[in-house]
């Protein structure tokens, strides 16, 4: 592992645990064992630092609304983003707890307004195809339901099952959860989501 791979791993985890603004340069170089202008010579701030730890999931995450909004929602495409939306959640624990703790208080923050713009999307899109305060509220609860609960788990340092029966479960939960939500495919919409990010935009050719 590089130095600066290292100190992503590092500020991530202390970004998590101990908050963006309880974590110092000084506090990560002191735990990679680095001088504070090492730090600094690979990540010119604390800020860029938050940037390069977070910033790969939150492409990740455009990446996988992309490809649910480019074309209309039908049952099988939103059966294939809650497995995608699953494996998000376990790939990047360190990240969602981020986002969900510190999100509003970080807002400022560009790359945390970019995870918030994120999430809006996320749900104005998925609000778009429901027809009921009913369903909306089930995609709440089933997204930032297992969200909260993985968060949680982590927070409180609680006992974990093994990574693929959560992820058995948490999938078999959510798509149970949204079962009964009636699909209301809106080709319209897909195109406008799609376009507000530079991650993955279709082309001409597709």
């Amino acid at each position: 592992m590089s130095s600066s791979e290292e100190l992503r791993a590092i500020a991530l985890a202390e970004f998590a645990t101990a908050g963006y603004a309880g974590t110092s340069i000084y506090r990560i170089a002191a735990i990679a064992g680095l001088s504070k202008s090492s730090v600094l010579y690979h990540y010119a701030s604390k800020e860029s630092l938050l940037e390069a730890a977070i910033g790969p999931a939150i492409e990740r995450m455009e990446q996988i609304l992309e490809t649910v909004a480019t074309e209309p929602l039908t049952a099988r495409s939103r059966n294939e983003f809650i497995v995608a939306f699953v494996d998000f959640l376990l790939e990047h624990p360190l990240e969602v707890h981020t986002f969900i703790n510190q999100g509003k208080s970080l807002e400022d923050v560009p790359v945390i307004q970019r995870a918030n713009d994120l999430v809006l999307r996320l749900a104005t899109y998925f609000r778009s195809t429901l027809t009921s305060t009913e369903d909306a509220m089930r995609f709440g609860i089933a997204l930032g339901g297992a969200a909260y609960m993985l968060v949680t788990q982590e927070s409180l340092q609680l006992a974990a099952a093994p990574i693929e029966e959560t992820r058995a479960a948490l999938i078999t939960i959510v798509t149970e959860l949204l079962a009964p939500v009636a699909i209301v495919p809106q080709p319209d919409v897909a195109r406008p989501i799609a376009e507000q990010s530079p991650i993955n935009r279709p082309t001409e050719q597709e």
